[in-house]
């Protein structure tokens, strides 16, 4: 497999789109972010922000305190990179009624 193959993979993945749109409002905190997502299981998040802290794009910051603090944020490339994720979330959205008119279309044509 291509290695920008994996990469593209890792961006557009279900919680890969949702956690690069979240942070590129401002850095979060694990619970937070999660929340802040819905629905997302720690273990999915976790392996989303390792994913994509490996490949560049999210900066962990683990403070030497008790409790322990740990915040996400966007590095540079993250940031590049949730500008585009978030502009193809806004069309999806901005399109939506196309969408489901097309596909309406096609299931009658179908006989769904």
């Amino acid at each position: 497999m291509c290695p920008y193959r994996l990469v593209l993979e890792h961006v557009t993945s279900r919680w890969g789109v949702l956690v690069l749109i979240r942070l590129l409002e401002r850095p979060y905190r694990f619970n937070e972010l999660r929340r802040a997502i819905g629905r997302v299981s720690e273990k999915m998040l976790t392996q989303t922000l390792q994913t994509l802290e490996r490949d560049g794009l999210v900066h962990r910051d683990a403070k030497p305190v008790i409790p322990p603090r740990v915040d996400y944020s966007l590095t540079e490339l993250g940031r590049e990179a949730a500008r585009q994720v978030r502009a193809l979330a806004e069309w999806t959205e901005e399109r939506m009624d196309a969408v489901q008119e097309s596909r309406k279309k096609y299931d009658t044509a179908k006989g769904r």
